[in-house]
């Protein structure tokens, strides 16, 4: 059978660009290369385009950039030639059967560059422009997820422009609706970017503002003493939830320091929790993600209260960390599914949607 062309797509102009290399060359080197013809495009913070002749070492270091194929030309556009795919410089043009965006946080996994894939009508990894622009936005995540009926810790949010006319004022409505501690969150963002825990007024006002700098919405939500349990998903029609894993963070919170620079977070696979509360929590993983119309690939964060026992969901990541010692291709291994057969499996669902 004829090898699919498969892109790599990896960068971007995120908070999340290191992140997407190390997970695009995690993919590179494990994908079946008797399968697929592997094709490489990098997004470069400033956000242009390349098309690269490049391996996963070159993608990992950041040096894929003196890579670029000379006079090559990406076209995801449908033009009346109909040539979408990747034009070389003698004319010939490279088909694009299948799209792998490792791409994390805004513009990777928040619907924008899905739809591009949709109006090229190129088959791509992951969830649909719905799914992805909803699971990124906290603020209209919750609103779904509370439609739904699914518990989630009490929460709040804003505007800049709210927070900026009445700073004061947004403070009075987070101490009435929620006690110290609480989470400033920035609405749209992945990786713990931008996140702090406040314990008075003044870090809640300056928790706001910090978050402020990576989005225009902020969401405060009320803290609790919890383990953090993480289930992955997979599937479209169908949707398959893997065993349960905990995060031990080395922090105080599971932030971008303690998920990617610190080395004493640790992770439990299988979480330390009975069956029933593992049932639950994968049947409500897979609730969820299909409230948000999903597909593919997703990782699921709950937290479960330590007093009560109580679970509660935290977010959906549409394109969670890819690397093999990531949190979702782990969860899959000790469910029985390895990495190479999970690339694939996320391929033909591509395929298949």
């Amino acid at each position: 059978m004829e090898k699919l062309n498969v892109v790599i797509l990896f960068g971007g102009k995120s908070g999340e660009h290191d992140v997407s290399l190390e997970s695009a060359a995690s993919v590179y080197r494990a994908i079946d290369k008797d399968k697929y013809n592997i094709h490489t495009i990098g997004i470069a913070k400033n956000g242009k385009w390349a098309y690269c002749s490049c391996g996963p070492d070159e993608i990992q270091s950041g040096k894929w950039v003196e890579h670029e194929v000379e006079g090559s030309k990406i076209n995801f556009i449908p033009s009346q030639k109909g040539s979408v795919g990747i034009e070389l410089n003698d004319g010939s043009l490279v088909p694009v059967d299948v799209c792998f965006p490792v791409l994390h946080g805004p513009r990777g996994e928040d619907g924008t560059i899905q739809g591009l894939f949709e109006m090229a009508e190129i088959p791509y990894v992951g969830c649909k422009v719905l799914a992805s622009s909803l699971a990124m936005d906290k603020i209209m995540f919750k609103k779904i997820m509370d439609f739904e009926g699914v518990p989630q810790v009490d929460y709040v949010y804003t505007t800049r422009f709210e927070f900026s006319d009445d700073p004061q004022g947004f403070a009075d409505i987070a101490e009435e609706r929620l006690r110290y501690p609480m989470f400033t969150k920035p609405a749209n963002m992945g990786s713990s970017v931008g996140i702090s825990k406040v314990g008075s007024r003044a870090e809640l006002i300056e928790g706001v503002k910090n978050a402020l700098e990576y989005d225009s919405k902020v969401v405060v939500e009320q803290g609790i003493r919890a383990r953090e349990i993480e289930v992955a998903v997979l599937g479209n029609s169908e949707v398959e939830a893997s065993v349960a894993g905990e995060i031990i963070p080395c922090k105080d919170f599971y932030d971008y320091e303690a998920k990617y620079l610190a080395n004493e977070s640790k992770t439990l696979i299988p979480a330390g929790i009975d069956k029933e509360l593992e049932n639950t929590i994968r049947e409500m993983a897979i609730k969820a993600f299909k409230a948000i119309d999903g597909s593919g690939i997703s990782r699921i964060d709950f937290f479960v209260e330590h007093e009560s026992g109580t679970v509660y969901l935290n977010e959906i990541n549409t394109m969670p960390g890819f690397t093999k010692i990531s949190m979702y291709p782990k969860l899959w291994e000790a469910t029985g599914v390895g990495y190479r057969e999970l690339i694939d499996k996320l391929i033909k669902l591509a395929m298949e949607k």
